[in-house]
This record gives structure tokens, sequence and C-alpha cells, in this order.
């Protein structure tokens, strides 16, 4: 349980506040500090509405976004591992509504219209973007075990050309970016067919401006190509994605086949199941940092309140008292890049934390200026102290909080353990090749290794370490990795190398080439059998060498 007690306090903290978790103080110090400051300067007209109590207890929730026909709805069946009421999946543009898969233990579908009166679902404020878009969204509930940790948006598979965006009746885009405010990972889902970025689908993607440590991008049916091909589509993708992510860092793009059927090119099959389970690791890991992205959130939604607080008290602050307001209202409005610096100077504001000056200018044609509420101090100043020492108190206590309790991970569906049975990822290979085998799997090319090994002129059944490096160095491997390899292969630590510890020291050479780690011990099973402890495997090896 996290817990936020101040126990020289009396379990409560300077204001007599106490919370019993995390996502309790984080709500409640938004009610009492942050709010405040959204209501008095419109916050919630310009930017986004206010958070609720759904807002903050509800799980964690990975948004899916491409274009149709990329595999974002068989993505869900393949973690869930099931279908899901109102799944439709084919290659024409099958999904045309918002669809929220949730956990319930009665299966079924709740309508949009039903589901935004909702307390109890985090989506009562996408009530404002009416029955258009009400029309096409529903909540698919099911009793499935990777539900238990996360929620799942699907979304309509993305058109090319302005018509189709018009045509849906709701804006796409601000959908979007609400989603992408509340939600804790974004997954961008493309085709390895379908790399062009439409003109609709640039304008999703920078719907999620602000939010750039949410998104993943995954490179789907990557099967589909062999891996010359798939080379150039990686760096098409990679091209495109440098045109609409305005980042200076690489967007981590995971290759794979995400359905349940057979690889189509399974050259690539180590790389699709390394890059699978590294997304996997991902998404298991949103439960154990939900209450870490709320508060990584909170903070940036507060920050920006700030910033709007300054400009709508700037803009009152400019207005004449009698005459001249609306030629007055049309010159703040044209001069606002220039009001956004004078701010940036006055208060030290960082240029990324200002809104879009373009969408600015034109929301504030619809207000009259002299109406905005003058600047508050006092308001400014609690959520100041709030970020100060209320959010830092709190950050600092949810790791010591998560260390005495079990790690939350998502788990069932494609999530299920299998790091038991024979289909582990790396099971049987590297460095765990050999260890359910009875015979020492280095004494398989021990015979071309022995032909190396008395080529080296040893002395007494051994050679020396000059005469070793000779040798080992041909692979060209770094001199700290032959180092690493020598600790291990010199299993007596005489520095010299017998005929089984030079075996040794070439098989683990050769597992490196192929581009497996090394251990930072000697597994048993790689051992020479004449440097173990067990009489009985000196016994077995010799009756095979027999």
């Amino acid at each position: 349980m996290f817990t936020w007690v101040n126990k020289e306090q009396g379990g409560r903290n300077k204001e007599g506040d106490m919370f019993q978790t995390v996502i309790e103080g984080l709500q409640n110090l938004y009610t009492k500090k942050l709010l405040p400051l959204e209501e008095t300067y419109l916050f919630h007209d310009f930017h986004s509405p206010a958070l609720e109590e759904a807002d903050f207890q509800s799980k964690p929730m990975v948004l899916l976004v491409g274009q149709y026909s990329t595999g974002k709805t068989t993505f869900i069946r393949y973690l869930l591992e099931q279908d899901f009421p109102g799944m439709r999946i084919g290659p024409e543009p099958t999904t045309d509504g918002f669809i929220a898969v949730m956990y319930n233990e009665n299966e079924g579908i709740v309508p949009g219209n039903a589901l935004v009166v909702d307390p109890k679902k985090p989506f009562r404020k996408l009530n404002a973007f009416g029955n258009a878009f009400l029309n096409r969204f529903i909540c698919s509930q099911m009793p499935n075990q990777v539900l238990q940790s996360i929620s799942i948006i699907d979304t309509p598979g993305i058109l090319s050309g302005e018509k189709q965006r018009i045509s849906r009746g709701y804006d796409f885009s601000e959908v979007l970016r609400w989603f992408g405010e509340r939600v804790d990972r974004i997954i961008l889902l493309f085709d390895a067919h379908k790399l062009d970025i439409s003109d609709e689908f640039s304008e999703a993607i920078k719907a999620f401006r602000g939010q750039d440590d949410k998104i993943r991008v995954v490179l789907n049916k990557a099967d589909q190509v062999d891996t010359q091909q798939m080379m150039r589509v990686y760096g098409a993708l990679m091209w495109s994605l440098g045109k609409v992510i305005n980042t200076p860092e690489v967007v981590r793009v995971y290759l794979g086949s995400f359905w349940a059927k057979p690889l189509q090119n399974a050259e690539n099959r180590r790389l699709f199941e390394a890059e699978t389970q590294d997304l996997f690791r991902d998404i298991q890991s949103l439960p154990r940092n939900a209450a870490l992205r709320k508060l990584n959130d909170l903070v940036k939604r507060a920050r920006l309140a700030k910033v709007h607080a300054y400009i709508i008290s700037y803009l009152k602050k400019e207005m004449p008292s009698l005459f001249g307001k609306e030629k007055k209202k049309e010159e703040l409005i044209a001069h606002l890049p220039e009001i956004y610096q004078i701010l940036e100077r006055e208060y030290h504001i960082s240029p990324g934390d200002f809104p879009k000056v373009t969408k600015m200018q034109e929301q504030l044609q619809h207000y009259d200026f002299s109406k905005f509420p003058s600047f508050k101090v006092k308001l400014i100043e609690s959520v100041d102290k709030m970020l100060s020492t209320k959010i830092s108190s709190l950050m600092n206590m949810i790791r010591e909080e998560e260390s005495k309790q079990p790690p939350q991970m998502v788990m069932g569906g494609a999530f299920e353990d299998s790091s038991d049975g024979p289909f582990n990822h790396g099971y049987g290979e590297g460095i765990s090749a050999g260890a359910d085998t009875e015979d020492w799997i280095v004494s398989r090319d021990k015979h071309r290794y022995d032909e190396i090994f008395y080529t080296l002129m040893p002395i007494n059944g051994k050679v020396t370490g000059i005469n070793a490096k000779k040798e080992m160095m041909n692979s060209r491997l770094p001199n700290t990795v032959l180092g690493k390899i020598w600790k291990l292969a010199d299993c007596d630590k005489d520095g010299m190398l017998d005929d089984e510890e030079f075996a040794l020291a070439q098989h683990l050479i050769k597992v490196k080439l192929k581009g497996f780690e090394l251990p930072t011990e000697l597994p048993n099973h790689l051992v020479p059998p004449s440097h173990r402890k067990n009489p009985t495997a000196d016994i077995l090896y010799n009756n095979q060498e027999d």
C-alpha cells in the first residue's frame, strides 16, 4: 500500500491531510491546489477538461493508433488470446469507431452515451465531442486476466485524404489528443507494406505533442519481407517518422508479427522473438509505473496551467478600461508571439511550456478580454508550493513503498510466463546450449580445437597465455571480451590452458561471435570434465571418449 504519512505529524501532513495511497494524494493535491487555478483562468475551456476521481483511479491504458489493416484489432486479440465483444477483423477498414476493451466479470458491450455518464469510468468528459463521436464509441467488457491490469483502446483505421477526416462528424485529432493525455502508452502500428503517413495520420501523431515519452512504434507483419527488404523498410519508416515526430531522439521501433500464425519468413525468428519480449516487458511495467506516470502528467498539467494563467492575466492587464476594447483585443491577439517572449523573460518560462500560438489565437477570438481575471499571486504560489514540496515528497516515497510489496505486472494471455519450459526466449541457445544434455557440449567440436591446440606448442599439456593470446586474437573480439573469456576458461587459475580449457575458450568465442552474451560465472554444464568436483562426470566423459 502506498502511503504518504508523516509520522512526526501523527499520521498527517502539515495541513492536516492524510492519504492512504499515492493516487489519493495526487487527487487531493489536484482538487485543493491546481483545480482552483484552472477554474479561475478558464483552463478547461482552452486546454483540457477537469480531472475526476475516475481519471486517478483508472487502470493503466494502452492506446493503439494506425492506418487501416495494420493489425490493431489483431494485436489486441494476440495479447488477450481470445476474441472480445465488438471485434471485427478484415483487410478493409473494419473498425469504424473507438473501442475501450476493459475488464468485467460479465461479458458485453456498453454504448458510448451510457459510458460517459458512468462515474466509475474515466470517459465522462468525452461527452463534449457530441453524439457523432459517442455513436462510434463503445466499451467492450470481458473477464480476461490481462484486462485485470490494463485497459486497451482500439481506434478507427486512419484513411488518406481530407474527405475522410471531415466525414467522421467529429474532430478525430482532438479525440486522440484527449486520450493521449490520459493513457500510459501510445502504440503506433505500421504495416511493412504501408509505410506512407497520410495527412490524417500526420495530424493524429501531431495530436500527441508533449506525450513523446509515451509513444512506441510497432512495425507489424515484418515476417512478410525478407532480411534485405526489412532493412529498407526500417530505414524508410524511420525517415517518415522523422518528418512528423520532432524529437532529437530516435523513436523505439519494435519489429515483429503480432498474431498467432506461422511466420512467412522465419529467417529473422530470433530477432522477432527478442523484439516481442522487449515490447511485452514495456507493457508489463505499466501497472508498476502507473502512479509515477500520473504524477508526471499532473506536473505537466500544472506547468501548462501556470503558463495559461500568466497569459490570461497579462491580456486582462493590457485591456483599456473604457474605449477601444475590440481594437486592443485584435492587437493583442496579433502580437501573441511577442507576448510569449515577454512572459518567458519575466517569469523564466521554457519556450516548450507555452501552448501552440495559432491555436491559442484562434480560441481567444471568442472571449471578452476585459472579463478575464487579473493576476492572483496566492493561486500561483499555491501551485508552486505543490510542485516544490508536495509532489517531490510524494515522488520520493513512491519507490520506497513499491520496494515493500511485490511488483505489479500484466499477467495472462500472451504475457503468460513460459520461462520454465523449452520455449522460453533463449532456451538452449548461446551459453545455455547443452544445459539439458548428459555430454559436455564442447566435446562435439573438441577434435577441431585440439588440432589448433597442438600447433601452439603446449608444455606439459598446457599452452602459455602468450601463445593462447595469438590464437584468440584471430577472433577480432575486443581485448575486454577476450579477457573475460580467459577468466572463464582458466578454471584452475594457473595462467595457462590445458586442452579442455582451450576448447572451452574457443567455444565461448564462438558463442560471443554469434551475438550471445557471456555469463559472469561459468555455468556447471560448461565446466570441463577434468575440472569438475563430481568424479562420476569424469567417468561418463571418459567412456564417451573411448
